[in-house]
């Protein structure tokens, strides 16, 4: 889902000191610790946030109830006031490129509408999609009536009846979760496996199971979800429902970086694999937020990019100072 366009500001001729893909928390919180340390930095920004469905977000201190736009307005322009640029595009292909003539490492960042933009350092900030169960009429409730955190909405939806329509095993415990939300709480197993002791542990929690396969998601007047029609006929009134859904890093256009991914447990999803600091196996590419730590709300992923900028910022520190000694020992004049 596209947030509404943007005025968006020139992609920089020049070699930047950094480019961030992604306009997130993560990208715009890194563009900020970069631009305040006086480096040239460029968002790419596909106007396409996660959380785009959501009113509002919720957990982070002092911005909880905030709508995500509006966080996302304010941080374009405080990475703006810091001589930062925001470009609304999407990325096409980035990969490595000839080193400078100090042997500085260089990218080429290659847009859709085939601009390209040339920067010494990556940061990765694309953010994660989930991946819905195939119900039918499940996906249109998305971040309102559906919902996946019990953290980012489960006091919104506190006391409703609530259905956890199950995707595999990580469902166990988002149900348990969920309980401490709600008395009245329904799991659809959806043809996963539910062990006689689990059975037990949620029927001590006076939680409904539901073995019957799941038809479909059926809507109320109000536009919101009415319930859940089973394959039988019969129906289940639900006001909300909760899924773990797989969450899997967004990597369009990045393919060229070679970037090694990892798969997590339970086949919950798939993500960036970094290091300390958000550091990856390609020297001079870095990831932040939701692209290598799916879990993270946007408080951690404001901090990890912060963290990776950081990082950046003294590793660029480093090569100015070997370019300008390399400069004074040959006689000439460091960039």
């Amino acid at each position: 889902m596209q947030t509404s366009a943007y005025t968006s500001d020139a992609l920089p001729g020049a070699t930047v000191d950094a480019v961030v893909i992604g306009g997130g928390a993560a990208g715009l919180n890194g563009a900020l610790m970069l631009a305040r340390s006086r480096r040239s930095v460029a968002v790419i920004d596909s106007g396409t946030p996660r959380n785009a469905p959501a009113e509002a977000m919720h957990g982070f201190i002092v911005l909880d109830g905030t709508p995500p736009t509006e966080i996302l307005e304010r941080g374009r322009e405080q990475v703006r006031r810091y001589g930062g640029r925001v470009v609304f595009a999407e990325v096409a292909s980035a990969e490595p490129a000839a080193p400078s003539a100090d042997g500085d490492l260089r990218f080429t960042v290659t847009l859709a509408d085939n601009r390209a933009i040339t920067a010494r350092r990556l940061l990765v900030a694309t953010g994660l999609r989930d991946v819905l169960p195939d119900v039918p009429g499940f996906a249109e409730h998305w971040g309102r009536s559906v919902v996946h955190c019990p953290y980012c909405h489960g006091w919104e939806v506190r006391d409703e009846p609530i259905g956890v329509l199950a995707t595999g095993p990580a469902s166990v415990h988002h149900t348990l979760l969920f309980r401490q939300l709600t008395e009245d709480l329904v799991y659809f197993t959806r043809g996963t496996a539910l062990d006689e002791n689990t059975r037990a542990r949620f029927a001590a929690r006076n939680i409904r199971v539901v073995d019957t396969p799941v038809k479909g998601v059926e809507k109320a007047a109000d536009g919101g979800v009415a319930g859940v029609r089973l394959a039988d006929g019969a129906f289940t009134a639900r006001r909300v429902l909760a899924v773990a859904t797989r969450m899997q890093a967004r990597t369009e256009g990045l393919a060229g970086l070679e970037l090694p991914m990892e798969d997590l447990p339970e086949d919950t999803g798939r993500r960036f694999a970094s290091g300390m600091a958000g550091t990856t196996d390609v020297p001079g590419v870095w990831v932040a937020g939701n692209a290598t730590d799916l879990s993270a709300q946007l408080g951690a992923s404001a901090a990890a990019g912060a963290l990776a900028a950081s990082h950046i910022n003294s590793v660029l520190a480093a090569a100015d100072t070997d370019a300008a000694l390399a400069a004074t020992r040959s006689g000439t004049t460091a960039a």
